[in-house]
């Protein structure tokens, strides 16, 4: 087993479609810049409501990546 050192990065993604469409676009657009993305962990969930319907989700996650030797 290799050993690693993980560095991690606080993300906020938003969707009107629903929870894991907002992770899907945060993950998304941070792997156009930062490489090794290896794990998410999801530590926050808002909304918004409009009319007694969720209108917008807001999803905050911390993404995890390997340093690069």
């Amino acid at each position: 087993m290799s050993h690693h050192v993980y560095k991690h990065i606080e993300l906020t993604g938003s969707s009107t479609v629903g929870t894991d469409d907002a992770i899907q676009r945060a993950i998304a657009k941070a792997a156009q810049t930062v490489r090794n993305i290896q794990w998410f962990e999801v530590t926050e969930i808002r909304g918004h409501v409009a009319e007694g319907k969720v209108a917008h989700w807001q999803v905050t996650l911390k993404a995890g990546f390997t340093l690069e030797d």
